[in-house]
């Protein structure tokens, strides 16, 4: 039994063929680098913590969950071997056709070495989430004590709304639930037990995703989204959503 309770050798691999939105280059979903032009020359140094919220501050006058769950996915380390997905299947009953989280590639021709990037994406736990705003029954709602976007499955009615006011792609509709789903940070399966890792972060091989606390200065999450060595991105900072997810290389 490996960390988390999951059992590694129950994880297979998923050769299913890719959707259409896997098949896309993420670069075209509207994924944003701040801090370096294409080329990787650094822009700046400065914690880019402000694409997310006005200030640092906001983390904790605008924004004041405790804990402040939140994720840094460390993109280069991704290599693909899916035990995130397939731990995250198994651990939230995920049907086959449904996702909480996926891997986007990236075909890279001119590069030395490796010629392809991987990227991890899922529900960014936003802090301006448009899925909450649109959904007319409620069922979509950002809990308050820990800003995790959650769904009343009850009083989904199926619409759909939710789905299309997302700008991730990040939810799917469950048939057995007859109701939409997506990544909630394993809260009830996880960490209302308990766990204090998300079963992706907990079993992945190459520490490519850290989860923890934003509000607490001691946890690696914070410690990596405030340095200023290192670019931290967020997707789509355009549409305002601010979101809970982060991203860098290194």
């Amino acid at each position: 039994m490996k960390p988390g309770g999951i059992d590694l050798d129950n994880l297979k691999r998923d050769d299913a063929p890719p959707s259409g939105v896997e098949r896309r280059e993420f670069m075209k979903i509207g994924l944003v680098i701040t801090g370096v032009f294409a080329g990787g020359t650094l822009l700046s140094v400065a914690s880019n913590i402000r694409r997310a919220f006005a200030s640092p501050e906001d983390v904790y006058k605008n924004y004041p969950y405790k804990p402040h769950y939140s994720m840094v996915i460390r993109q280069d380390r991704c290599i693909d071997c899916e035990r995130c997905k397939q731990a995250c299947r198994i651990t939230n009953h995920v049907p086959e056709y449904g996702y909480r989280t996926r891997i986007l590639e990236k075909d890279v021709p001119g590069a030395i070495g490796q010629k392809r990037e991987f990227i991890p994406v899922l529900c960014n736990q936003c802090n301006n989430p448009p899925c909450v705003r649109a959904c007319p029954t409620k069922a979509s709602y950002k809990d308050k004590t820990t800003g995790i976007i959650m769904i009343e499955y009850k009083k989904c009615i199926g619409c759909k709304t939710c789905v299309l006011a997302c700008p991730y792609n990040a939810r799917y509709f469950d048939d057995e639930r007859h109701a939409v789903d997506k990544c909630n940070f394993c809260f009830d399966t996880r960490l209302s037990k308990g766990e204090k890792l998300t079963a992706c972060a907990a079993i992945c091989p190459a520490h490519a995703r850290v989860f923890g606390d934003l509000s607490d200065p001691a946890s690696e999450v914070y410690q990596l989204v405030h340095q200023i060595v290192k670019p931290v991105w967020v997707m789509r900072p355009e549409v305002g959503t601010k979101p809970n997810v982060f991203y860098m290389k290194g």
